[in-house]
């Protein structure tokens, strides 16, 4: 089954309720695998709902979704299709492919960059008798704004126990023009890898300038690869950049 794209528009509550008939029921639902939806400023964005649902006389399939912000109500139903695996005689759990452009957020509401935040997923589920079951709020996600961070570190090579500067830029998605903008006053970690090891340390906390710059410096005891790593806010994706191999000397 397919749904149509739909450009966002205002659902007509945001308080969750539910209505049916019988004892089909919705026992789990889960977005993305769990993960944060990450909307950049151009490739739409695919991610998959699966519902968990449950009758006596086995379930028949999940015939609508769709997924509003939480917090202003806005709103759409892109689903590509859904397919239903069946569990036992009376569970199937039916997976909907969900997507969102970005080009639809510009002009959709006064502030698109207000849609970023805690969404919540609706849908109506049916039996094999006709029962069937409407409900919202089975599931809230996070949808965040995009965002991206460089790492650069000189001098290359470094001689030991000297003083490198590393540098970087964090900026995220606006999905008002549809650009990357400096992101400013955002705590940054500085990690470091040591060569031949398996992961980062963070090293310090950096804050970002009012254009969403980094800089500072650190003592090069070690080669190895440094990087910036952004932990992300409610509505802004984490990130880490790119490693910058430094050699000694």
């Amino acid at each position: 089954m397919a749904g149509a794209a739909v450009a966002l528009t205002l659902l007509s509550t945001t308080v969750a309720h539910a209505e049916g008939r019988g004892d089909v029921r919705v026992t789990k639902t889960v977005v993305n695998g769990g993960k944060n939806v990450g909307v950049g400023t151009s490739k739409p964005i695919t991610y998959p709902i699966a519902v968990t649902i449950r009758d006596n006389s086995g379930v028949k399939g999940l015939t609508d979704i769709s997924v509003f912000n939480s917090n202003n109500g806005w709103g759409f139903s892109d689903w590509v299709g859904t397919r239903c695996e069946k569990k036992s005689s009376t569970t199937s759990v039916c997976t909907a492919t969900m997507t969102v452009s970005p080009s639809w957020l510009p002009g959709s509401m006064p502030d698109p960059d207000a849609a970023a935040g805690t969404w919540q997923v609706n849908a109506t589920v049916k039996a094999k008798d006709g029962d069937y079951w409407i409900s919202d709020r089975i599931a809230q996600f996070k949808m965040k704004r995009a965002s991206k961070l460089t790492t650069n570190a000189s001098p290359e090579p470094v001689t030991k126990g000297h003083k490198l500067t590393v540098t970087g830029s964090l900026t995220r998605a606006s999905w008002k023009d549809l650009k990357y903008h400096g992101f400013s006053g955002q705590a940054v970690q500085l990690q470091f890898k040591k060569s031949g090891a398996s992961q980062f340390s963070t090293v310090k906390t950096v804050k970002t300038s009012s254009t969403g710059k980094l800089s500072t410096t650190a003592t090069a005891n070690s080669a190895g690869t440094w990087r910036w790593f952004f932990p992300g806010t409610t509505t802004t994706a984490q990130v880490a950049s790119g490693g910058d191999a430094v050699k000694l000397k």
